[in-house]
């Protein structure tokens, strides 16, 4: 691949739309109208879900949202996130994303997403969690793979499933399995695989972000080790993503997290400011090094640095942040990190956004592969795999930002309706699930 120029003279037009908020409902409803199996890119967010349901948490009157955009293969997969005011059309968003992320790596399974609208931090949200998983139990035992998310831990998320009898979050691929029992040894083998000082299972996505990034930089020709950047958020997925950039020699200049954001220049010291997390992601300030300057939460959106990665809520670039953008990239680690009107200001200026479902795919296409028996508990091999997955894809968008001016996002959900069309056709490329 030739070397590309500097990503701030190009400019062109973002060529979707968001989705129209959906209201809440007191009770549990269904709405299930027959989408089209492969979107035209140009209307992608306008597609309707297969299914939305909500729910009615009996406690403490808060709601909880299932959205499955599409089912292949009789399965769709993707997380559960709980945070105060989550909503329905949020969730619906990432059901889209999380079904453009299954056909861009090639899984044969469609996207769905959970969503609870409660602050994970309130104690009981844990009774909260096991209440909305048990009444979801239909979906999760037969259709529905969930996992981790925002405000959602792995290992909080299996628990529940144990304690209402699914022993994991992967059980509805796990049952469908030749060898269930050696299938669910296998998935346990890689999600606590240890690397680095952690599990494999809780750092793979973070890896995947930070190879999108060094693909980034690849493709104009930076050196690692004069590429700068910006992350917001060091949950599991800024954390990792920090991690690996540092690791890889990237400076990482800026990380911020609830309690606002701390920069250095010359880079931070990143191992040793993950090591000061508390449980809720946040550094002890108290103990950061003294020439670290700190600065407002917002302050990282500024920051001057070649890449910015949105790795905490969805919807952080807005069109009343969007100017304040200094990076030469947006690498979406977050789901729906940015607006589509926001995302438009920034193509205009010649900034372009590798989008959530390419940047941040690599856990969700990991957990399959480690189904499917495409990988094992070694952490090497896992790495491998996504390493020259992500950077190929991560090539091939921006090459068709240069070559023609394609949005990454438009040539993204072009290589989705490709996959998608194939799988509504019954090609020959037709991916199918068999779980060894």
């Amino acid at each position: 691949m030739t070397t590309m120029q500097d990503p701030m003279e190009l400019a062109g037009d973002r060529i979707d739309q968001a989705a129209a908020t959906t209201g809440l409902h007191s009770r549990v409803t269904f709405d299930s109208p027959v989408a089209p199996v492969a979107p035209e890119p140009s209307d992608a967010r306008h597609s309707e879900p297969l299914l939305r349901l909500t729910w009615t948490d009996p406690v403490t009157s808060c709601h909880g949202y299932l959205v499955v955009h599409t089912l292949v293969s009789g399965i769709a997969t993707g997380g559960t996130r709980m945070r105060a005011g989550c909503t329905m059309s949020e969730v619906e968003d990432l059901a889209f994303g999380m079904a453009a992320k299954t056909a861009t790596f090639d899984l044969p399974v469609g996207g769905a997403k959970g969503g609870i609208d409660f602050d994970p931090k309130d104690p009981r949200a844990v009774g909260v969690l096991e209440r909305f998983c048990s009444a979801m139990r239909p979906w999760l035992d037969a259709h529905w793979v969930t996992a981790e998310d925002l405000g959602v831990p792995q290992h909080l998320i299996d628990e529940v499933f144990a304690r209402i009898g699914l022993q994991q979050s992967y059980h509805a691929a796990i049952v469908r399995a030749a060898n269930p029992d050696q299938t669910l040894a296998r998935v346990r083998a890689g999600l606590n695989a240890e690397v680095g000082g952690g599990l494999l299972g809780d750092v793979i996505g973070g890896y995947g972000v930070a190879q999108a990034c060094l693909g980034a930089a690849d493709a104009w020709g930076w050196s690692t080790a004069g590429t700068t950047v910006a992350i917001q958020g060091i949950g599991t997925m800024g954390g990792g993503a920090a991690w690996y950039l540092h690791e890889a020699g990237m400076r990482v200049v800026a990380i911020a997290d609830a309690a606002g954001t701390l920069y250095h220049p010359g880079g931070l010291d990143i191992p040793a400011l993950l090591e000061l997390r508390d449980e809720y992601g946040e550094i002890d300030r108290s103990k950061v090094p003294a020439d670290v300057t700190l600065l407002p939460r917002a302050a990282v959106i500024s920051t001057q640095a070649d890449i910015l990665v949105p790795a905490a809520i969805s919807y952080a670039i807005t069109p009343d942040n969007t100017y304040d953008v200094a990076a030469k990239v947006v690498v979406e680690a977050a789901n729906a990190a940015t607006t589509p009107e926001a995302e438009a200001m920034l193509r205009a200026r010649g900034i372009p956004v590798i989008p959530d479902f390419v940047a941040n795919a690599g856990a969700a296409a990991w957990a399959w592969w480690l189904l499917l028996g495409q990988v094992g508990s070694d952490p090497a091999e896992s790495f491998h795999r996504l390493r020259t997955e992500m950077r190929a894809r991560v090539a091939l968008l921006l090459d068709g930002w240069i070559s023609d001016g394609r949005s990454p996002r438009q040539t993204a959900w072009q290589l989705a309706v490709t996959r998608r069309d194939l799988l509504a056709a019954g090609g020959p490329n037709q991916p199918v699930l068999v779980i060894p």
